[in-house]
């Protein structure tokens, strides 16, 4: 079993847990995730089952998009809703335009410091796992790009004014490694009372959407029927890369890794250029490996990634 499973993961279990459960159900111990989600959000979390799971690296990458929701107020160690409360700040009156107008100041490249409360590695150690002890160390700032940002709706108490436990429900498409609890948390702080985030779902992660996500309980069942129409193709992952079929005869250097000129090309759907990165396939559609156009006295396509035994 080879392919993408694009998941609705429930809020409560990990990411982790999510792959330990694919892995009993599916009978499969190579299954892996490509991008983790907090256990306290939900939303889009994919899945790379066998051969697939060669492809996380390139899928890292991905811009991520976000439904979340920001209180006012209070912010907390974790900068989310399961941290103990740092700050509470009652007395504040804040009009939906100054709102706006902080939040636009985090569009575009921003910098972030991790939360303590976070996967990041410092000195080989995760931060999540010093926080634990009671250890805070210094984190350096990393950039991440905010490419859209803006406010769906506001719940408070009061019509026009934004007071302690307002709720701000916003969508935010960022780039890898945003995280969105310190950018709740960022926001608060510029606007001098304090805030965390309070929900969160990604709803986008690359090209995989809620349009053709399952959740647990819809593939259980699946797997149940004997139907496996939930997992998609290794090519879904990278659809913006070029698939060419190979001639069979080159088919033996693809396995060993080794080099295929451009006459061994049978079926390309566009004109390739040095850099492009293409699947390489078999005449019946299946993915040999992962090719890269190279300039070696002459275009090659050399396998960056291979699928096929040797």
């Amino acid at each position: 079993m080879n392919g993408i499973i694009n998941v609705i993961k429930p809020m409560g279990m990990s990411s982790h847990q999510v792959v330990g459960y694919l892995r009993r159900l599916l009978n499969t111990k190579r299954v892996g995730h490509a991008g983790t989600l907090d256990p306290g959000a939900g939303g889009i979390l994919t899945i790379c089952v066998g051969k697939a799971t060669k492809l996380v690296q390139f899928m890292v990458d991905y811009d991520k998009a976000y439904v979340a929701e920001m209180t006012l107020g209070l912010a907390t160690s974790t900068q989310d809703g399961g941290g103990a409360t740092e700050e509470v700040t009652t007395n504040f009156r804040i009009t939906p335009k100054r709102l706006a107008d902080v939040m636009a100041q985090f569009r575009g490249e921003i910098e972030q410091i991790p939360p303590m409360a976070s996967a990041v590695q410092v000195e080989g150690r995760r931060l999540y796992e010093l926080q634990r002890q009671g250890v805070t160390v210094e984190r350096q700032p990393r950039c991440v790009t905010i490419s859209d940002l803006h406010i769906n709706k506001i719940w408070n108490e009061y019509e026009d004014i934004l007071t302690f436990g307002s709720r701000v429900l916003f969508y935010v498409e960022c780039s890898k490694g945003t995280y969105v609890r310190t950018l709740c948390h960022d926001i608060g702080a510029k606007l001098g009372v304090g805030a965390h985030l309070s929900f969160l779902s990604r709803v986008r992660s690359g090209p995989f959407t809620f349009d053709n996500a399952y959740t647990l309980e819809s593939i259980t069942d699946m797997v149940e029927d004997g139907d496996t129409s939930f997992l998609l193709p290794m090519t879904a992952a990278l659809p913006d890369w070029p698939q060419v079929k190979v001639s069979p005869l080159a088919e033996n250097r693809i396995r060993h890794g080794n080099f295929i000129r451009p006459s061994d090309l049978l079926d390309v759907p566009q004109e390739l250029h040095i850099d492009d990165q293409v699947f390489l396939l078999d005449l019946e559609g299946n993915v040999l490996a992962l090719g890269q156009v190279r300039d070696a006295g002459g275009l090659i396509c050399q396998p960056i990634r291979v699928f096929v035994e040797g």
